[in-house]
């Protein structure tokens, strides 16, 4: 997930912070098996895999 970011960051400028949910109880109670997780504050854009759709259609409306 994290290297298909990376090529999504030549088409729209967003910041990518990864986060250990395992180092941090009440990420990994919350997120559980849904790792990795591609959030946006408190959204969740997509879990597992990445939505490539789903994720370039919300970039779209920053732009």
């Amino acid at each position: 997930m994290i290297e298909a970011l990376r090529r999504l960051r030549g088409l729209f400028q967003f910041d990518l912070v990864i986060v250990d949910v395992d180092s941090d109880p009440e990420l990994e109670r919350r997120h559980g098996e849904k790792v990795p997780v591609l959030m946006h504050g408190e959204r969740e854009l997509c879990h597992t895999a990445l939505d490539l759709a789903g994720v370039t259609a919300f970039l779209s409306n920053f732009r």
